[in-house]
């Protein structure tokens, strides 16, 4: 009779601050995680940032991009998301890590984000789409008009992205850049 294999759970990790070392689940194989290389060098670039920041992580996916940013500091994060089984694992990841200063919505992220009031602003936003769409092209724009005075914008995107394009577009500067594997990601502010 042949074995039964159960499918290895992925996980991520967070990599600094209090949580350090906290395993979060991916509630999905379709979600794309941030490589830790990316993360790193992310949260080194938004160390001066992060204490005290409001944190929108759209396209949460597993949400590790926020739990880093409150385990460094940020003051308070949204997530949102449109997958029921990342809200659902975002809301364990919540309660895991007992993240009181932290918001879990349910919503296609541009059309959240658009029916935002325009005095409705953050100071780290984190972009992190599914690859294959043109939703971060779309969604820079947006966050722009959304952005504190001194905020910046992560996003992560495939090679073929246009980035200059984009941030051209959207009225923002690329203020860092690099790349890991086959993600490309970038910090992006006034």
């Amino acid at each position: 009779m042949p074995r039964r294999t159960t499918p290895k759970r992925v996980q991520v990790r967070i990599i600094g601050g209090k949580w350090r070392g906290r395993k979060l689940h991916v509630a999905s194989p379709s979600i794309r995680p941030s490589p830790d290389r990316a993360r790193v060098t992310l949260f080194n670039w938004l160390a001066a940032e992060l204490p005290g920041a409001r944190v929108l992580d759209l396209f949460a996916g597993t949400g590790v991009l926020g739990f880093e940013a409150l385990s460094r500091g940020a003051k308070h994060v949204t997530f949102v998301d449109n997958s029921s089984s990342a809200i659902e694992r975002l809301g364990r990841h919540q309660t895991l890590l007992e993240a009181v200063d932290a918001d879990i919505v349910r919503a296609d992220a541009v059309q959240w984000l658009a029916n935002q009031p325009p005095e409705e602003r953050w100071d780290v936003v984190f972009l992190d789409p599914p690859f294959d769409s043109s939703l971060l092209a779309t969604t820079v724009g947006v966050v722009a008009g959304h952005l504190s005075e001194s905020g910046v914008v992560y996003a992560e995107s495939g090679a073929g992205f246009d980035w200059d394009g984009t941030a051209a577009a959207s009225g923002l500067t690329i203020l860092r850049h690099s790349s890991a594997g086959a993600a490309r990601y970038g910090l992006l502010g006034r």
